[in-house]
């Protein structure tokens, strides 16, 4: 079903396609500054040379959170058609009174590129857009590409619900809580499953302890098969309750953001189909690992005789194969984390993922193999340099992967201009150092919350500037810091359990 590359990166190949395969309807797709991905359908007549050209006058963009004003709000948006996919049928044959929740039949799909209305300039706000000049900026520094290896972990609940009713917890007013349903959970032990799955118990088990194999089977093909996507193994993750994760093989940035986003929605689309949730939360299930989005990530550029060379491998380094150019690149993203964390880690809830426990990153390190640092180097291989990369652990899933990726690659960018020297790697279990130990090291703390990391970026925002207009980042951390105000300001029932006697 996957449409052939000559069809692809091509304006005729698919307006052509579109008319050959009879399909009615093309989902244009972007996200917003905050990741939530936004689609209008439109009929596919309305796919024409002028419409890539001089984009199609469909969206209003003081209706989307952190675009326009009201008076400034007429945008256009113009298809990228190289992102073009003929969407999969789902459909239930057995049961035509369940609601269809996935994509429906003869639909295509492409992202979009936003610009203003009126004069047709690119929309500085436009996340896409932000990540297409960071690799242009890369370019500008003499590297040929980047390339990027985020890996999202996720949960499939079988049920969520907001007690007593989605309103109460909205205003409070009558108390609120949630509850979540898993067959997998110890909790949910009564829904007659007896292979339930202990607390940080979750780590490659096999079926029938592992409820979700066919389901990971399932998006793991659609992706490549409709889109193109390529995936090299799925597994169950550590977590009880369904946590998952699925592991698309590298790309360069803009289209492993495109992948990412593609994801997350088969992802949805598959376990609605299947009448269960996927989450992206970082922390949904308290006393449990949460869900972290591990960003691998290299730069290239071309030697003699056109060889592809990566720039982040020196087979004589004894530590690591590390290049001085990784090193600096690393000395940046240490430099500015706490800034980064604005970004990587976007909600109130992202601090509940980063506290001791519980496998995620609390502080700011890096060595070879160790899971307990911030920024590990893979070391299953000696002397591969395609292999040779960073990742950056500190990320979630709730983050936006086309600003993540840009950010990371500025901060590592200007570690590279600026040569700053990371402190000394740490090849010791962090969470297991003493105060002392850590400041011996010189290992830093990440911040303790997203109004910790809002305050940071606003701090140490410049290297960002080549990307980010500053009017991007105002509104984002003014907005970012109205969601902690709200969160901040809501009794929780963990504070009555507590404090519900004083």
């Amino acid at each position: 079903m996957q449409v052939e590359k000559t069809f692809k990166n091509s304006e005729m190949g698919v307006i052509n396609e579109l008319k050959r395969s009879g399909i009615k309807w093309v989902r244009l797709n972007f996200c917003d500054p905050f990741g939530f991905l936004h689609q209008i359908s439109v009929n596919s007549t309305e796919i024409t040379e002028d419409a890539f050209k001089e984009g199609l006058p469909r969206l209003d963009g003081s209706s989307i959170k952190g675009f326009k004003e009201i008076y400034e709000s007429d945008m256009l948006l113009k298809p990228d058609p190289s992102t073009f996919a003929i969407l999969p049928e789902y459909f239930d044959k057995n049961n035509h009174n369940k609601k269809n929740y996935a994509y429906p039949s003869m639909a295509a799909r492409m992202f979009v590129n936003i610009y203003d209305g009126y004069g047709g300039k690119r929309y500085s706000r436009d996340c896409r857009y932000i990540a297409q000049k960071a690799e242009e900026f890369l370019k500008n520094k003499g590297f040929e590409k980047s390339y990027w290896g985020p890996e999202l972990e996720f949960f499939i609940f079988n049920k969520i619900s907001l007690l007593p009713s989605p309103m109460s917890s909205v205003d409070c007013s009558g108390g609120s809580g949630y509850s979540i349903e898993s067959g997998e959970a110890p909790w949910n032990s009564s829904s007659g499953n007896e292979y339930t799955i202990p607390f940080k118990g979750g780590y490659f088990p096999a079926p029938p302890a592992d409820s979700l194999t066919d389901l990971r089977d399932e998006v793991s093909e659609t992706l490549q098969e409709y889109f193109g996507i390529r995936v090299d193994a799925h597994h169950h993750e550590v977590a009880t309750a369904g946590q998952c994760e699925i592991q698309m093989v590298y790309d360069d940035l803009i289209r492993m953001a495109d992948n990412v986003i593609t994801y997350k929605k088969t992802v949805k689309e598959v376990a609605a189909k299947r009448e269960m949730i996927a989450n992206f939360m970082p922390k949904p299930v308290a006393l449990d690992n949460g869900s972290g989005m591990h960003v691998s990530q290299s730069l290239w550029t071309k030697k003699k005789y056109g060889h592809d060379a990566n720039m982040f491998f020196d087979p004589s380094d004894d530590y690591a194969e590390l290049s001085q150019t990784a090193h600096y690149y690393i000395g940046g993203i240490i430099d500015h984390a706490r800034a980064l964390c604005a970004l990587t880690n976007p909600t109130t809830n992202s601090y509940r993922r980063l506290v001791p426990g519980y496998e995620a990153p609390i502080n700011v390190a890096w060595s070879k193999m160790n899971r307990s640092a911030s920024i590990r180097i893979p070391a299953h291989y000696k002397n591969m340099e395609k292999q040779k990369r960073i990742e950056y652990r500190t990320p979630d899933p709730s983050s936006n992967i086309y600003l993540v990726e840009s950010a990371l690659l500025l901060a590592g960018l200007d570690g590279v201009n600026k040569k700053i020297s990371p402190p000394d790697h740490v090849d010791k279990d962090i969470y297991k150092l003493t105060e002392q130990e850590k400041r011996e090291y010189g290992i830093k703390k990440l911040p303790t919350s997203l109004l910790d990391a809002i305050e940071s970026l606003e701090s140490d925002a410049d290297f960002l500037n080549p990307v980010f207009e500053d009017d991007f980042i105002k509104m984002y951390c003014q907005i970012k810091k109205d969601e902690y105000a709200t969160v901040a300001a809501i009794p929780s029932p963990r504070e009555f359990y507590m404090y519900g006697n004083v």
